[in-house]
């Protein structure tokens, strides 16, 4: 299969996928989602593959979040398939994963750049990066699993506080909340990602695929459903039609009571 938003290498017993869409920031369209899918499953079937770092192409962008023109025309039911189908595509994959994945966090991880780097198993981040779920000043919600994640990751008040005020952490505050293992240079951001993947290369990949299996375990799926029924009634509301309007605009938007 030929990608076009994808750059994909093994070396070493590392997978390396780059998201390479970086005049739009790298924000995920179906398109990138459908290509990701599929190189995401080749690498967990290539026994060579110990490890999978997963990184934005160019330093201004990890994932700067979906791309909102695709979807801001979109009704309830598509909302909530919208939702249901990236999780199922790509999130959920890539937490369930066999193969342990680490998310080399470069620049912004907004919206579903972050609940990407989420769904990997490791963050590393670069010293500029900026992380957050931007999701409600648009009239809706994280609906790619950020509800969850978020707060399994920094807890339930931090979570509330990030989601709520749609507002954006540095790389030193994302550590601190534990949204992040480690936080490098720009220069040091991959040979950091692949120090973690040699580490994991010396034991046993079955033993690590039950250990992903056993932690994964001790977190209800409830919620991942729960997310994609609000997040698909948020597009039925007059408040999604002002925030994505606003958004494509590039004006600030105007909702209803503010």
């Amino acid at each position: 299969m030929s990608y076009q938003n994808v750059l994909s290498e093994v070396k070493d017993g590392v997978s390396y996928i780059t998201i390479n869409r970086p005049k739009q920031l790298n924000a995920l369209n179906k398109e990138t989602i459908e290509e990701l899918n599929d190189v995401i499953i080749k690498a967990d079937q290539n026994k060579a593959v110990k490890c999978l770092i997963l990184t934005g192409a160019e330093t201004k962008a990890f994932v700067a979040g979906a791309d909102i023109k695709e979807f801001a025309h979109f009704n309830e039911e598509e909302g909530a398939n919208l939702a249901k189908d990236g999780q199922y595509m790509l999130f959920n994959l890539l937490e369930n994963l066999s193969t342990p994945t680490i998310a080399a966090v470069n620049g912004f991880a907004l919206g579903g750049g972050l609940e990407l780097a989420m769904a990997c198993h490791m963050r590393v981040a670069s010293n500029n990066a900026k992380m957050g779920l931007p999701e409600v000043s648009l009239g809706v919600i994280p609906g790619y699993g950020g509800t969850q994640r978020l707060a399994q990751l920094v807890g339930k008040g931090k979570a509330m506080e990030l989601i709520s005020t749609a507002g954006m952490l540095t790389a030193e505050e994302a550590k601190e909340w534990g949204l992040v293992n480690h936080v490098c240079s720009q220069d040091e951001l991959i040979p950091t990602c692949e120090k973690i993947a040699s580490k994991i290369a010396r034991n046993s990949s079955i033993a690590i695929g039950y250990a992903i299996k056993a932690v994964n375990a001790g977190f209800s799926s409830m919620g991942y459903q729960a997310e994609i029924d609000a997040f698909g009634a948020c597009f039925g509301t007059n408040d999604f039609k002002e925030g994505t309007t606003a958004f494509i605009e590039k004006r600030k938007a105007e909702f209803p009571g503010n």
